[in-house]
């Protein structure tokens, strides 16, 4: 019993904001990756992607504000399945697409090639990601910002201004400061948690939230209980104002910022789940 109550209380310990990162395990296990493609490629649901009829309201917002055309070199940091970066190339973007999961990519890969489309798709962790090559438009969309902890988003931030051609920009969205008031602390526990989305096996799964009022950080950890080993899944949420948000642009030399209320365009609406933001170069 006393082993069982320390297990317990591991699973329950609150880690501090960003202290652990499993975007490793999450993105290039077996399983979750299969599971977390299927997600992609529903166009019905929010889930790993926005809905189909979104992303189509988005390409057209983003082509027709940033004059996409055949010449516009676009890098799609988190690309996923190519949802984004397939359509851009539709407009004759020269785009390239970064993701960490192998299977997102080769799903890109073979999409491209069946529309006869010239995308260069990457299969690497876009936080190790350098090139010598300069970009018109880079986008990082579906709050994957809010992901990364204050070091990872300042050395992507600079990252992207280094990699801007002059006068390009960055589109990014992130979890608003109305999302993190809606998000309660709780636990939860259920034999498969998810349906079975965390492992082929048999599994019982543990789900904590955590809330950090100063920081604006949500935590959702999962804790995967199989047969020969338990693991940790840490999905941390950086929740924003329109203010912090421009504070780490212009730290990273971004001018001329502009609030969206989406990346497709909409006015932004401070009562809203999320926002968007374009910083120029």
């Amino acid at each position: 019993m006393t082993n069982l109550f320390s297990h317990l209380e591991t699973i329950n310990q609150r880690p501090e904001p960003f202290a652990c990162d499993t975007a490793a395990d999450l993105w290039t296990d077996e399983h979750i990756s299969k599971r977390m493609l299927a997600y992609h490629l529903d166009p019905d649901i929010d889930v790993s992607s926005r809905r189909a009829e979104f992303i189509d309201r988005a390409v057209m917002w983003i082509g027709s504000r940033f004059n996409v055309g055949s010449r516009t070199r676009i890098a799609d940091f988190g690309c996923g399945p190519g949802l984004y970066a397939h359509r851009l190339a539709k407009l004759g973007a020269c785009v390239t697409g970064i993701d960490f999961s192998q299977r997102s990519i080769e799903h890109a890969r073979a999409a491209a090639v069946k529309d006869g489309l010239s995308v260069d798709y990457i299969n690497e962790d876009y936080l190790a990601f350098e090139t010598d090559e300069h970009f018109d438009l880079i986008l990082m969309i579906y709050c994957d910002f809010c992901a990364l902890g204050p070091a990872q988003r300042r050395t992507m931030l600079e990252k992207f201004h280094a990699m801007l051609a002059p006068g390009g920009a960055v589109l990014l969205d992130v979890y608003s400061l109305t999302t993190f008031e809606q998000r309660k602390e709780a636990a939860s526990y259920a034999a498969n948690l998810g349906a079975g989305f965390w492992s082929a096996r048999p599994y019982y799964g543990f789900r904590n939230t955590f809330t950090y009022d100063r920081e604006r950080v949500v935590l959702d950890k999962y804790t995967i209980v199989e047969a020969q080993r338990t693991r940790a899944i840490y999905n941390w949420l950086q929740c924003f104002s329109p203010e912090a948000l421009r504070r780490e642009f212009e730290d990273a030399g971004f001018r001329h910022l502009e609030l969206r209320g989406d990346v497709a365009g909409a006015a932004f609406d401070e009562t809203a789940s999320e926002f968007a933001m374009v910083g120029r170069k």
